[in-house]
């Protein structure tokens, strides 16, 4: 069984923190450990198997994560338009002092600057936001796709566990009937003697 699973390096320690951080994934390891045993693996090749399993979890959730656009970059890039969009209007606000004349003028020049800009600003915003609908279909398949070979390999080293439990069990049974068959011998041999 030993040669089957290989002996996996133990995670490195995490740093403390008295704050929990909350994209992190915990399952209960010590629980997972003890139904390992109870499956039949002994204590070492158990701990294998779960230490494996927390570093494909684990690495898959910071690749999940990583990729994801975070809160702090959402509200700088509305801060920033908020910002694009304050300084338009001190511009509107220095033009409507000019006298009236130019002031037509100016309004109607800000006007269609104006428009333009929305325009752009609604194709950009339209634009973006494909981009990340892309981003997003994106990922969501990749990780579908990863989530189904993390499943396919969690099968196959089920099934090579249960392979080798099979093949325990059958040592077993031959062992008992190879010892039966002893003392039945020793048995018949004793009484044959007496």
């Amino acid at each position: 069984m030993s040669q089957i699973i290989p002996r996996v390096l133990r995670a490195p320690l995490r740093p403390f923190s008295t704050t929990r951080p909350a994209a992190e994934f915990h399952f209960d390891t010590h629980h997972f450990v003890q139904r390992l045993e109870r499956e039949g693996l002994n204590r070492a090749q158990a701990e294998g198997i779960m230490t494996a399993l927390a570093e494909v979890v684990d690495e898959s959730i910071r690749n999940m994560s990583s990729n994801m656009v975070t809160k702090a970059d959402q509200e700088k890039q509305h801060y920033t338009q908020q910002v694009d969009f304050a300084q338009l209007k001190s511009e509107l606000l220095l033009v409507s002092k000019n006298d009236l004349a130019s002031l037509k003028g100016a309004h109607d020049q800000l006007q269609t600057e104006v428009e333009r800009l929305k325009a752009r600003l609604r194709e950009e915003v339209t634009r973006t936001q494909a981009g990340v609908r892309l981003d997003l279909n994106l990922e969501k398949g990749r990780m579908r796709e990863e989530g189904k070979k993390q499943e396919l390999k969690v099968r196959e080293v089920d099934t090579r566990i249960e392979q080798e439990i099979a093949a325990l069990r059958t040592g077993i049974q031959m062992s008992k009937a190879a010892t039966l068959q002893v003392l039945v011998g020793f048995v018949t041999g004793g009484a044959a003697l007496s």
